[in-house]
Order: structure tokens, then C-alpha cells, then sequence
């Protein structure tokens, strides 16, 4: 059975990256790990010439129906938090979902 990947990403100016970071990792990280069907997740993040920092989540679930756990019946919708406004310069407002394959 495939696992299912959801990503999304958001961009913050790079002096607030750590501080995003931080921000996400209490938030919406420690949401996903305790939502029932979430395998893992991960954040990346990349400062880019304009001054900005991409930030992107991954992560990783048993299915659709757990994502459900977590986003809610719209599952293509992204979920944000009180502080997201504060930091965010851009963001995407829907996330992808991948089936995930082992190779082997």
C-alpha cells in the first residue's frame, strides 16, 4: 500500500528564518506528529538572492483519509496558524499530495 507525501511551501524574509522555523517546528510540525497516520515530517528551507527564504514542509502518511485527520475534508486545503500572517511574505494557499514509492 503506497504511502501518501503532502508538501507545501511559504516564503518569510531570510532575518525571520529562524525564527519561522522555530515557529513552525512548535505549530504545525508537532501537529502533523500527533495527528493518528502521520509517518514523519520535515521542514527544508533555502535563502534565495531576493531576500527571501523558501521554507517548505513535507510530510509523510498512511493515507489520504489520515491527512484527513489533520487538514480536514478539504485535504488539498492548507492549514495555517495564528502567527503564519506575521511571518509570511507569500505562501501558498493549497498543498500536493504524491503516492509515495519504494523503489526495490
Amino acid at each position: 500500500m503506497p504511502q501518501v507525501a503532502r508538501t507545501w511551501r511559504g516564503w518569510v524574509r531570510t532575518p525571520d528564518r529562524d525564527a519561522y522555523l522555530d515557529y513552525i517546528e512548535r505549530t504545525g510540525m508537532a501537529h502533523y506528529r500527533q495527528t493518528p497516520g502521520n509517518l514523519s515530517a520535515s521542514m527544508l528551507s533555502r535563502d534565495l538572492e531576493d531576500g527571501r527564504t523558501e521554507i517548505v514542509t513535507i510530510s509523510f502518511w498512511t493515507s489520504l483519509d489520515a491527512v484527513r485527520g489533520f487538514a480536514g475534508d478539504d485535504v488539498t486545503a492548507a492549514v495555517f496558524y495564528p502567527e503564519d500572517d506575521r511571518y509570511l511574505v507569500q505562501r501558498e494557499e493549497t498543498v500536493s499530495h504524491y503516492e509515495v514509492y519504494e523503489a526495490g
